[in-house]
């Protein structure tokens, strides 16, 4: 069975930083890209950033390259997503996807 957790979110003020976690298991994960979503109720769900299989390639949405960074660590089956300089626009619900499948999300709160 596909399972996808994300982990990390809270409450972080403005200016501060996360670092998001995606565990994943039931597939081969060194053979699956991954990427970074995230939603604000209302609004359609945002792509943030996408890594390739082998950790190699990396593509960051315009908006976010400066300030999110995704990373992977396949010896743990693990996904992550840097984010620094955080702003109450970046509060929302953060997933991560692979394998044709899907987390339940971690909410990311960011308010003074």
């Amino acid at each position: 069975q596909v399972r996808l957790v994300e982990s990390g979110g809270g409450l972080v003020q403005p200016g501060g930083s996360l670092t998001l976690t995606c565990t994943a298991s039931g597939f081969t994960f060194s053979d699956s890209a991954m990427r970074w979503y995230r939603q604000v109720p209302g609004q359609e769900r945002e792509w943030l950033a996408s890594i390739s299989d082998d950790g190699e390639l990396t593509n960051h949405a315009v908006p976010f390259q400066d300030r999110f960074r995704i990373s992977r660590d396949n010896a743990k089956n693990t996904a992550y997503l840097q984010m620094k300089n955080l702003k109450p626009e970046d509060t929302a619900v953060y997933y991560c996807q692979g394998h044709e499948s899907w987390g339940p999300g971690t909410q990311v709160t960011v308010s003074s």
